[in-house]
């Protein structure tokens, strides 16, 4: 398996992208304006989107997906992409954006009988069997209802990738971390420490909370910060210099790959 970084920041400007990743050519997790830099060859090849919450930056790229591969697929009989998310971030997609007042609902076009997405709710602790990677939803701690996601690997003995999403402090996410072989930890610092009181009112990191949770990441990870608002990220990744940790924080960058067994 591999994973590539579509989108990794924490909102828009020139050359920033929000959050996505892309699962060999199949499954998309979160679907950020990242999405946007696929062609539309490749975006056609999307079957599975994985949704970490509803928010906008993570979301955007769902139903401008698929408005743009209704024809092609339904040319070709392909089945709907499947949605897969938390039901309370398929209430949210169905009540606020495929309403057909925001945006027509995707989910009843080009027919009811078969639409160009379905949705798919999963609960918290569900491992998802997906064309044969197996997807593990963990718990998040976030301003809205959340989760993230560990794509473990197929190979004995090869470690997990693993995705915080949007979280603050998270003790039930390194509880679980600590039970399997974790490779890369892709976690989210998305305020400087100078605003860590709205990283805490908004459910995020700043670096002194991410460098308290670090002590208990698996001792053989890598450990990668994404989500790192434009025009702050010398500032996130100089504080969390500032705070001398044990092992190396890699900022994420666009373009990024992990190999997974």
């Amino acid at each position: 398996m591999r994973v590539r970084v579509l989108g990794c920041s924490g909102a828009i400007a020139k050359d920033c992208r929000t959050t996505s990743f892309l699962i060999d050519a199949d499954v998309l997790v979160d679907a950020g304006t990242g999405v946007g830099d696929l062609s539309l060859d490749a975006l056609e090849r999307i079957d599975h989107i994985l949704l970490t919450h509803s928010h906008l930056d993570h979301v955007l790229g769902v139903p401008l997906l698929a408005d743009s591969v209704l024809r092609r697929r339904q040319a070709r009989g392909a089945p709907p992409i499947e949605v897969h998310a938390l039901p309370e971030t398929l209430a949210v997609l169905r009540e606020h954006l495929f309403n057909d007042r925001l945006w027509p609902d995707f989910t009843r076009l080009p027919t009811a009988a078969a639409p160009v997405l379905r949705f798919v709710p999963f609960a918290l602790g569900d491992v998802l069997e997906i064309a044969g990677r197996r997807i593990e939803a963990l718990e998040a701690r976030h301003s809205a209802p959340a989760c993230c996601f560990a794509v473990h690997a197929t190979a004995s003995g090869r470690g997990a990738w693993v995705f915080s999403g949007d979280t603050g402090p998270n003790p039930a996410f390194w509880d679980r971390l600590a039970q399997f072989p974790v490779a890369h930890i892709v976690i989210e610092t998305a305020f400087s420490e100078s605003e860590c009181q709205i990283a805490r009112a908004s459910g995020h990191h700043c670096p002194s909370t991410l460098a308290a949770e670090l002590a208990r990441a698996p001792a053989d990870a890598r450990i990668y910060i994404t989500h790192i608002k434009p025009g702050e990220i010398d500032a996130v990744m100089a504080g969390l210099r500032s705070l001398k940790q044990e092992r190396p924080l890699m900022e994420l960058l666009k373009g990024d790959t992990f190999e997974l067994g």
